[in-house]
């Protein structure tokens, strides 16, 4: 997951502080969650998800597809 994490935001030539603002944490936060040794708030992972227009499932490795799922008509 953590390898996932840190190529979408290489992918998108974005550095962690950048990531970092956009959650509204420090850089050296957003370091942790890359490197593995803070767990990813599951409103982080969302928000992650929508950003890089990528599933749920791809960031945590659960699948290699990277498509996203429809989401729901409201």
């Amino acid at each position: 997951m953590y390898e996932r994490i840190r190529g979408l935001r290489e992918d998108k030539d974005l550095t962690q502080q950048q990531m970092a603002e956009l959650f509204k944490i420090t850089q050296a936060t957003y370091s942790r969650y890359e490197n593995g040794n803070l767990d990813v708030p599951s409103a982080v992972l969302i928000t992650l998800a929508t950003f890089h227009n990528v599933s749920i499932d791809y960031i945590l490795g659960q699948t290699d597809s990277p498509k996203r799922y429809p989401t729901k008509k409201e």
